[in-house]
């Protein structure tokens, strides 16, 4: 009873480390670009290579970030999914909303001050023109 109960115990911890890898893999594969083409991750590329030295890292019981320094080192940062957010790619991340915060603003001043000119605009209903009977008598004279 004692070898069955060890034996299921053993099998249960297999199972939820093994799970905790996969985890560590999918979310390592989600953070690096496929090195062979850079058109998308690791996860939805499906480069044999890299998953392949991925698995091999997890199960030698490596972190996330040592993986991924390690490809960071071999490839350069371009093999990350996403920027560091430090430095000029810390501009990357910020430029978006600032862009767009300005786009808002100028937008709204725009229909502000249209509405105030369109506020502003008195129609004079006064018919007396400066020089209203010079013109007159001009254009008599065309006729």
């Amino acid at each position: 009873m004692k070898l069955l109960l060890t034996l299921f115990l053993t099998f249960a911890i297999d199972i939820f480390g093994e799970s905790d890898n996969n985890e560590l893999i999918i979310d390592v594969e989600k953070s690096l670009m496929a090195v062979c083409c850079y058109s998308g991750t690791v996860y939805d590329h499906g480069n044999k290579e890299m998953e392949e030295q991925i698995v091999r890292f997890v199960n030698q019981g490596k972190s996330k970030e040592e993986i991924l320094n390690f490809y960071t080192d071999r490839y350069g940062e371009k093999v990350l999914a996403l920027p560091k957010t430090e430095g000029f790619n810390l501009f990357a991340w910020i430029a978006p909303m600032m862009i767009a915060v300005l786009g808002f603003t100028i937008i709204t001043v725009y229909i502000n001050s249209k509405n105030d000119v369109e506020e502003n605009l008195e129609f004079s209903k006064d018919n007396s023109i400066d020089y209203s009977d010079q013109i007159e008598s001009d254009l008599k004279n065309l006729d």
